[in-house]
């Protein structure tokens, strides 16, 4: 039976298709797919549920797992690596990412950079910022937006083995409103063309529904819409940038596709029509009430609260131009408290980082991680959320998340016990995707 498009697309974002076979661009990475390869530590997070286990033992072929713990059975001629006190983990996933976005420090170079690379220059720096990543434990992503479906096309090129990178779930575009948060700065219009419903800019339900089918046009895995508007952007933060006839078009096109909506919205108001339309996630979530985390709660609405973003522009925002520097202090204050109300509310939360608002943050996406815990969340809590909870969210939870039999062989391993040190998570050992041994003894295999 011949397959839709969507179903191709939806396999190549969970790496299930692979479009050549070449190892060339991979360097020196061990294919573990030619035998069984046994992984001993001295305990093991399989993210099944929130509990260590000390029978660490996991068994690998042909880039799945087909042994976990001390009971499974070995293969006759199994090679074995011992990783010693480390603990075994399922591959991060990070839900919140921006590969093809070049983090500097100076705000006004940033925003030049931008608008000046072409994009084939901006492929590069996503090519590398994609193995920063990878090479940090993080196996999965999900791209939420970016120019050019430069992002599509690097998910093409990792999926057949022309570089390397995490599995990437793919946005194109953003969804925003006409002068929303995720439209371009107001350049004036005679000198920078004004974006279209192809680059994901709508006004009306209409223009909406047609900019989401863009996206799938031209290969999205998942749909993103600026609910609200954006700390670094040009626009009041917490303002609803669309309708609810606007959003339920966007989010009931999307879903009509099968996939899923991630909103970015730090406003309750924008929070509240997203989630009452169907959205899948609230990214940063900033100003949200406790009543709206109820809502969530209750509709199964995933919060994914960005600390890496929100700690760096806290830190520095007297480098900011004035007015993004007093949005930056004024959602920084409400995050924190926001994020204890959606734990004890029990709110579902899955890991993702914004890294890229950080001059340092693609390769450093582990440290959401232990800005969670600082937050007040569970170390063992914190785990889950970048593992089984992030597959869960993206809709692969049958493919990753967890380490479990038949699940691909995204594996990380880090020093120590992350559960007394959740910062051992900045410093893996050992990293493996699809059965590819990419970092071993604390040394990346990628050249």
């Amino acid at each position: 039976m011949r397959k839709t498009a969507h179903s191709i697309a939806r396999a190549v974002a969970a790496g299930l298709i692979f479009l050549c076979a070449g190892s060339a661009i991979t360097g020196s990475a061990q294919d573990a797919s030619q035998g069984a390869l046994v992984l001993r530590a001295a305990r093991m997070f399989d993210a099944t549920s929130e509990r260590m286990r000390t029978d660490a033992v996991v068994i690998v072929q042909n880039g799945r797992i087909v042994g976990v713990g001390g009971n499974a059975a070995i293969p006759e001629g199994a090679r074995t690596i011992d990783l010693g006190d480390a603990t075994l983990l399922p591959g991060f996933i990070d839900v919140h990412s921006h590969l093809t976005l070049e983090p500097d420090e100076n705000y006004y170079r940033k925003t030049l950079n931008e608008l000046m690379r072409n994009p084939t220059e901006m492929a590069f720096y996503a090519g590398a910022n994609a193995r920063r990543t990878l090479d940090a434990g993080f196996t999965t992503v999900r791209h939420v937006g970016a120019r050019e479906f430069i992002d599509v096309g690097l998910r093409n090129a990792i999926a057949a083995n022309l570089t390397a990178g995490p599995r990437i779930l793919a946005a194109g575009n953003a969804i925003t409103a006409t002068g929303g948060s995720c439209d371009r700065a107001p350049y004036p219009a005679q000198r920078v063309a004004p974006l279209t419903p192809r680059e994901g800019v709508c006004t009306g339900a209409d223009q909406c529904r047609d900019a989401v089918r863009n996206q799938i046009k031209w290969g999205a895995d998942v749909i993103k819409v600026c609910a609200s508007g954006g700390v670094l952007s040009y626009d009041p933060v917490d303002v609803p940038q669309f309708t609810r006839e606007e959003l339920d078009a966007a989010i009931g096109e999307a879903h009509h596709w099968g996939r899923k909506v991630a909103a970015h919205s730090h406003g309750d108001t924008a929070s509240r029509l997203a989630i009452e339309a169907g959205v899948d996630s609230i990214e940063h979530g900033s100003f949200l009430s406790e009543d709206t985390l109820k809502r969530m709660k209750a509709k199964g609405v995933f919060l994914v609260p960005t600390f890496m973003a929100i700690d760096w522009v806290k830190k520095n925002a007297d480098s900011y131009p004035p007015n993004i520097a007093e949005k930056a202090r004024v959602a920084a204050a409400a995050h924190t408290a926001m994020f204890k109300a959606a734990l004890r509310l029990g709110v579902p939360i899955a890991l993702g980082t914004d890294a890229t608002v950080r001059p340092d943050g693609h390769g450093r996406n582990a440290m959401e991680f232990g800005l969670m815990v600082d937050a007040g969340m569970p170390p063992a809590t914190a785990l889950i959320a970048g593992t089984s909870n992030a597959a869960r969210l993206l809709g692969l939870d049958a493919e990753i998340g967890t380490l479990t039999v038949g699940k691909s062989a995204d594996i990380v391993a880090v020093p120590g016990n992350p559960v007394i040190d959740i910062r051992v998570t900045e410093r893996p050992l050992f990293v493996m995707q699809r059965g590819r041994v990419i970092r071993q003894d604390g040394q990346s295999l990628l050249r």
